[in-house]
């Protein structure tokens, strides 16, 4: 079973007068363990078709599946519950608090997961940091980490929660080329050892290069795939 599916999604917006169409009768799906890219140029809709998958847009029309559970009409707690248990989130801008130390970010998430005690918490803040190889910078706060350190602190956040899927949005865009190579190497290297499924929306030529499947997205319509092998 496909742990997404994407039914002939449409999203409009209303912007004024003129009703803008996002995305245009969208049909996909992705497979557990998959390493999956959404490309396409600023405005082609990835982002949107992204946000769908991760229940913080609600389409116009059409089914949002994840994991077997149909979120359509579902209600905002029921949505923050999937969010919660399911999928983690990794944005090209990192989404730190300032004022929390790392460990503090990566526990953040945990806090409200009434099925996670505090000690099981804490486990996993210091192996995911270690897994990041952060574990010496856990009580450092994001303004005292480079920005390749930020991205692997939003990693292990993304991941303390054990989700089945994590989603990234562009999160090579705000670093380095040596920065954004290692970011790739490490999200591959968990999808590999641990198979979480990752899905990008991305225009990185190193991201697209490195996913097993490329989705092409244009004026909010898939136009293509490629498998790599």
């Amino acid at each position: 079973m496909s742990i997404v599916r994407i039914e002939n999604v449409s999203k409009r917006y209303q912007l004024g007068e003129q009703e803008v169409v996002a995305l245009h009768d969208v049909s996909v799906a992705i497979e557990a363990g998959e390493f999956a890219a959404l490309a396409g140029p600023s405005g082609s809709g990835k982002t949107t078709l992204l946000n769908m998958i991760g229940c913080i847009d609600v389409a116009t029309s059409g089914r949002v599946i994840i994991d077997g559970r149909d979120v359509t009409g579902r209600n905002p707690d029921e949505l923050a519950d999937l969010r919660a248990h399911t999928l983690g989130f990794i944005f090209q801008t990192f989404n730190l608090l300032p004022v929390l130390s790392a460990e503090e970010n990566v526990e953040y998430p945990l806090i409200n997961i009434q099925s996670v005690p505090r000690a099981e918490r804490r486990k996993r803040v210091a192996y995911f940091l270690d897994m990041v190889g952060l574990g010496r910078f856990a009580k450092h706060r994001p303004g005292q980490l480079s920005g390749g350190q930020r991205q692997r602190v939003a990693i292990a956040r993304a991941l303390a929660t054990h989700p089945k899927i994590v989603l990234a949005d562009e999160p090579t865009a705000n670093l380095d080329h040596a920065s954004g190579e290692g970011i790739l190497q490490l999200m591959k290297q968990i999808n590999d050892h641990q198979g979480t499924t990752f899905i990008f929306s991305t225009h990185d030529a190193r991201v697209m290069a490195m996913a097993n499947r490329l989705i092409r997205i244009s004026d909010g319509a898939i136009v293509g795939e490629e498998v790599n092998p």
